[in-house]
């Protein structure tokens, strides 16, 4: 799988880049590669960022997690005891 991507990167470095010598086209690479991995970093951070805003509003909406899990248990407490009375 990474044998073909070098491989397409090498043929499009030598064809359209300008490489001139194999040391061009290390270098060449070597760029692409690094810019490939901020790229996918900053998608990531995004991602990140995205899903803590998410949990932000949440806790806005509906109040720490210490809290949703007491009415939680309060609602669950109720019903059981609905249910043990009959009702």
């Amino acid at each position: 799988m990474f044998e073909q991507a070098f491989k397409n990167i090498d043929d499009v470095l030598w064809k359209e880049g300008g490489c001139t010598t194999e040391l061009d086209c290390t270098e060449h690479s070597s760029w692409m590669l690094f810019l490939k991995y901020l790229d996918g970093l900053e998608q990531d951070k995004a991602a990140e960022a995205k899903l803590k805003l998410k949990y932000n509003d949440s806790i806005a909406d509906f109040g720490e997690p210490e809290e949703i899990g007491q009415v939680f248990s309060g609602f669950q407490r109720y019903l059981y005891e609905r249910e043990g009375a009959g009702a």
